[in-house]
């Protein structure tokens, strides 16, 4: 989740803390209930979740790099999701999804699994 617009890990916050700020979670990163933020469109396209237990944190951390960093390398990438945990997928397809979701959210095409831009048809 995001505390005033900053990272916090939502299992060690406790409610208090965030009396009078402004909390964000992965509920309400789409626009409206028909239309997915670009970085859960690119998860979902590019199979960086599976079972679903991890993927509100991965979002969220990648939404706050994404937020100060727009072009993240794979290695920032890396850095910044070390501390959630997945079991099924073995981090690649999320390292893709947040690639291609950094590209959708500067309003560039989308990328394939190597990164290189897809082309409008």
């Amino acid at each position: 989740m995001q505390l005033d617009g900053r990272a916090v890990k939502s299992c060690t916050a406790l409610a208090v803390q965030a009396d009078g700020s402004t909390v964000r979670t992965v509920e309400n990163l789409a626009p409206d209930a028909s239309t997915l933020h670009p970085l859960q469109a690119a998860f979902v396209e590019h199979h960086g979740l599976q079972c679903g237990f991890c993927t509100p944190g991965m979002l969220m951390a990648a939404l706050d790099l994404l937020e100060h960093n727009a072009a993240p390398s794979d290695d920032e990438i890396r850095a910044a999701i070390h501390g959630n945990f997945c079991r099924c997928t073995g981090y690649q397809s999320i390292v893709t999804s947040i690639r291609d979701g950094a590209a959708r959210m500067r309003g560039e095409p989308g990328t394939n699994w190597y990164g290189e831009p897809l082309h409008e048809a």
